[in-house]
């Protein structure tokens, strides 16, 4: 199986979603939450691309993972990808601010996540006021532990991202060597790390508005 994937096009219904979402002329927030290996950056950069960049920002939950010295800290370095390894509350907080945001008010900033160096960098992503629909992508946004469960009531649909456990498990291994895991090492980590995760999301799927499913 490939791990890498294709251009594609929006099936119509998908398609039709979004432009339903997109009527109105206000400001619109989308989530897009999956487990890991899901393709929601891919699906997120589609979805952008149809709108189009002068009308629609993406902005990954994945910029408020907690910084390594951080997780170090707290002792939560081996499980980084758990709901309690991001600042949960600030993300949150972040999407309030992008669906409070005037026409006439100021930029937004919200961090990035680079996984060249495995760490967030604040102020990455400038969120114009003009933007008509913000995409945002993560894993927990219908989580509804902590500071997690205020997330889903900002955003106006959630799409769950769903794909072939095998074909997500084996992107996962993929992604974890080219970021420099050995291939023992990034099979260790997707069976004790990110599987846990992904069931954890799984049991969220049912609160979604609309499910996404790559074939």
């Amino acid at each position: 199986m490939n791990a890498t994937p294709q251009p594609f096009s929006l099936p119509s219904n998908s398609l039709a979603r979004l432009q339903s979402l997109m009527t109105g002329g206000q400001r619109k927030l989308l989530g897009l939450v999956g487990a890991p290996g899901a393709g929601k950056s891919t699906l997120a950069m589609a979805l952008l691309e149809a709108v189009g960049a002068d009308r629609a920002q993406v902005v990954p939950m994945d910029g408020f993972h907690l910084a390594n010295v951080e997780l170090q800290r707290l002792g939560r370095a081996g499980r980084k990808g758990a709901p309690d390894t991001f600042d949960s509350a600030g993300y949150v907080a972040l999407l309030q601010r992008l669906r409070n945001q005037q026409p006439d008010g100021d930029i937004v900033y919200a961090p990035e996540f680079r996984r060249e160096i495995e760490e967030p960098i604040a102020g990455a992503i400038a969120v114009l006021p003009s933007t008509q629909l913000v995409i945002t992508e993560g894993n927990y946004l219908l989580h509804d532990g902590g500071p997690w469960a205020g997330a889903a009531a900002m955003l106006d649909e959630v799409w769950y991202v769903d794909i072939d456990d095998a074909l997500r498990e084996e992107r996962l291994v993929a992604r974890h060597q080219q970021f420099g895991r050995s291939a023992e090492a990034a099979r260790d980590w997707v069976a004790g790390t990110d599987a846990p995760n992904a069931r954890l999301i799984a049991a969220t799927k049912a609160r979604a508005h609309h499910v996404f499913t790559w074939s």
